[in-house]
């Protein structure tokens, strides 16, 4: 599927500005979609809106369907009358540059809790018959949920197969006497839910009325400790013997690359395919038509483990010892494509690319990935460079895995950096912007840049390092740094390289059919100030 000529920005809403501690649904995300509009940008593509598990991951979280609870909008929890004024005093170690999720957690979900234990004592009507309405709704996977978070949470979020038997085996009896002794925090689960979605539902609405998309990202593998693997272990690779009984034989990860010489050991459990095959891989069909719901294009994580994955022992501490094996290849898609039609998606096809991986991908129509930082180690034959890439491609100066590109210039290998002022005709002064320029011009239909270059920041604002299990996603923007001509330079790239009206000249016979037709149009290049209205 081509998608129109366009770009924008990457950046996390736990990265926005706000006053607790991170960022979430909140003023600053409104404020975030109208600068977007003012830079001429079409598209804010996220990470995974799923909660987050070790590491504080996006990646790792508990559910494949429940998104994260921690981006709750507190002020819209206080206008519900849920929580009073003092509820939303910040605390100590509420940090503007970073998230310090050891003060995070505990401060937005206790908050959380008291909202839910009010709504629950004194809720109106129109609010309880509203959460009523989405619990019937998403019961498909709401209720798995919710008593699992439960269950873990008074299992010490031990992994599942520890629990006491008869949980672990979802024994009907079982889960009754859970849902009795857990109805408080099965509802609270629920609670929490119901405020994202509807949260999350206001937020896009008002991105899509001013021509912003959300690009969302589905990653391929789920977590062990998740509800997901708990409700379904016969379509995952998990041992069936009566000492192991529920643990993963066999986990997620990649060969040594070049962000580890031992290789991604990710852990995750693997997929049973031929179990998704025999129910015309329903599971999967239901997780993809639920992300649509969220997100109008969905990248999914590391595609090429649908051509072939590398499965590693479960035994092993490293990724060295694994093997590839054939993914569900085009059944898989073509399944999708019965049940849901046409979809926007991105191939995430970086890593070890062979032909089946690109002749699944262009098989589908979906549009692959270059990132630029990656285009001058080699020579010209390297298919990161612009004058290799192809219309159905989405072009990145670097993602939340990359450093900055202010960060890997400065540790860039003199071949390297020798490549890229030739190629680039650059002196190397202003290579985030560089960047962004080769990426704006390139014939990629898509152009997308981590706001972190956008900024020109270094190292220290890089987002996340593969292969390293803790002191990332913490990175927050800070509106200060913000400074006016930003929007109007990307907006001007935008025109330049039609991205805002699909001519290349940027000057169209009529109106624009873009969110922004010049920067001197927009209400404001910067950071908006607090009294510009908010939906509700």
């Amino acid at each position: 599927m081509r998608f129109p000529r366009a770009s924008g920005v990457l950046l996390h809403p736990t990265s926005l500005p706000g006053p607790h501690g991170s960022g979430d649904l909140g003023l600053d995300a409104y404020h975030f979609i109208d600068w977007l509009v003012s830079a001429g940008q079409r598209l804010w593509q996220l990470l995974p809106l799923a909660g987050i598990g070790p590491g504080n991951s996006p990646y790792m979280s508990n559910s494949a369907f429940a998104g994260n609870v921690l981006l709750i909008d507190l002020a819209d929890l206080q206008r519900q009358g849920w929580l009073d004024a003092d509820d939303l005093q910040p605390v100590a170690g509420l940090a503007d540059a970073a998230v310090d999720y050891a003060v995070v957690y505990p401060f937005r979900m206790q908050r959380l809790a008291r909202a839910a234990t009010r709504f629950a004592a004194a809720g109106t009507a129109e609010q309880r018959a509203d959460h009523d309405a989405f619990v019937a709704a998403h019961a498909s996977w709401l209720d798995d949920y919710a008593l699992f978070m439960a269950i873990c949470e008074s299992c010490g979020w031990q992994d599942w197969c520890t629990w006491p038997p008869a949980l672990a085996r979802r024994e009907p009896a079982a889960l009754a006497a859970a849902r009795l002794r857990h109805a408080e925090r099965i509802a609270f689960w629920r609670f929490g839910q119901w405020r994202f979605y509807r949260q999350w539902a206001a937020l896009k609405a008002y991105a899509n009325g001013r021509g912003v998309q959300i690009i969302g990202d589905t990653p391929i593998f789920i977590a062990y400790l998740s509800a997901e693997v708990w409700a379904n272990p016969q379509l995952f690779e998990l041992d069936e013997s009566p000492a192991n009984w529920g643990r993963p034989t066999v986990v997620a990860g990649v060969p040594p690359d070049f962000f580890s010489a031992t290789g991604q050991r990710w852990g995750n459990p693997l997929y049973r395919w031929a179990a998704h095959a025999e129910d015309g891989y329903a599971w999967w069909v239901e997780r993809v038509r639920r992300s649509f719901e969220l997100v109008d294009i969905v990248r999914i994580d590391h595609f090429r483990g649908f051509a072939g994955y590398w499965e590693i022992p479960a035994t092993e501490p490293t990724a060295i010892k694994g093997r590839w094996l054939p993914g569900p290849g085009n059944a898989l898609f073509d399944a999708l494509l019965q049940a849901l039609g046409p979809v926007p998606i991105i191939a995430e096809d970086l890593g070890l690319i062979t032909p089946d991986v690109d002749a699944l991908r262009k098989r589908f129509g979906f549009p692959g990935m270059r990132i630029l930082q990656f285009a001058f180690a080699g020579d010209a034959t390297e298919r990161f460079l612009p004058h290799n890439h192809e219309p159905d491609t989405v072009v990145y100066s670097g993602t939340h895995d990359n450093d900055t590109v202010a960060g890997w210039w400065a540790t860039a290998s003199e071949h390297e950096r020798h490549f890229a002022r030739g190629y680039l005709a650059t002196d190397g002064h202003d290579m985030p912007w560089t960047l962004i320029r080769a990426a704006m011009a390139s014939v990629g239909d898509t152009a997308v840049h981590p706001m972190q270059d956008v900024l020109a920041l270094p190292t220290e604002a890089r987002m996340n390092y593969p292969g390293q299990e803790s002191g990332w996603w913490r990175w927050r923007l800070q509106w200060a740094q913000v400074q006016p001509w930003h929007a109007g330079r990307l907006a001007e790239l935008s025109r330049l390289y039609g991205r805002l009206d699909g001519r290349l000249d940027g000057h169209a016979d009529g109106p624009s059919d873009g969110p922004l037709d010049s920067p001197s149009d927009s209400p404001s290049d910067g950071p908006l100030p607090a009294s510009v209205a908010r939906p509700t």
